[in-house]
């Protein structure tokens, strides 16, 4: 990372596949996390489906030189930067391959001025391929938000996510459930869309107990259409934020490798720009 820039907590959010909110419960996640007083930053390493600038409603495209690139800002003041604001048009599609992919991730993270940031949300792409890879071994995160709904067939990509997490030593702060349950707006009463929810239950499995359940809501739909999320508030969301500003990986690393005769004695170290955290 640049010396014009500092993220103190960098939390990935993460789904095993696509259509299961992950971008908005990102975006939710980052408004409530403003709104206690912190700055916030996203990054959208969504690449080949970007949509956090439209849950924004930002338009404006980001600027900067061949080295530096500043990013755009939503109206809260939460800093953002995605491949869309980048693209002459917003609807032109990103049709890259994995390295190519892969080497926006390290130019988003060392090349945006991003300034003092308190907790940046990493808005990964669906699966376990070749950008989740990127991030997961380059960028020094404090832990992972795992976005799912309730049907049997997710359960099982939930599981393929928790381990992938595990094997890169990536902390799981918690499990949200989308889209779960439909809150009738006549008589109030709650209904299981898909049944009951076994959310808990994989969560109880894999030790992971921090577990929000978010019901059906077009407000939500609406606000992520308008551009207006900011102005949208999910009490169900509210330990979730606190967990991530709790989090903290010891493993974590920003990329650096410490040298062949490191003894882990930084009082003597000296070395400018040791990633090692010992």
């Amino acid at each position: 990372m640049n010396d014009r820039s500092n993220v103190k907590k960098l939390i990935g959010v993460i789904s095993g596949k696509g259509g299961v909110g992950k971008s908005s419960v990102t975006s939710m996640l980052a408004a409530a996390t403003m709104k206690k007083g912190y700055k916030v930053a996203v990054m959208d390493a969504d690449l080949t489906g970007p949509s956090i600038p439209q849950s924004f409603g930002i338009t404006e495209k980001a600027f900067g030189t061949e080295e530096e690139i500043w990013p755009v800002e939503s109206k809260g003041g939460i800093k953002i930067m995605s491949v869309n604001s980048l693209l002459e048009n917003e609807t032109d599609p990103v049709v890259w391959r994995g390295p190519l992919l892969s080497g926006v991730i390290d130019q988003f993270w060392n090349n945006v001025i991003w300034d003092e940031i308190d907790v940046m949300y990493v808005d990964m792409p669906p699966g376990t391929g070749d950008v989740a890879l990127t991030v997961f071994q380059s960028l020094p995160l404090d832990g992972i938000i795992i976005v799912t709904s309730p049907q049997q067939l997710v359960s099982m990509i939930v599981q393929k996510a928790v381990k992938m997490a595990q094997m890169m030593d990536i902390p799981i702060i918690g499990i949200v459930e989308n889209m779960g349950t439909f809150i009738c707006p006549e008589c109030g009463a709650k209904h299981h869309l898909f049944g009951g929810s076994k959310v808990k239950d994989i969560a109880a499995l894999y030790g992971i107990t921090e577990v929000s359940e978010l019901p059906m809501d077009m407000a939500i739909a609406k606000a992520m259409d308008e551009g207006t999320i900011e102005e949208v508030d999910r009490p169900e969301l509210d330990s979730i934020v606190e967990a991530c500003l709790a989090a903290d990986n010891p493993k974590k690393h920003d990329g650096f490798l410490s040298s062949a005769n490191c003894d882990h004695d930084c009082s003597s170290c000296g070395v400018d720009g040791c990633g090692d955290r010992k």
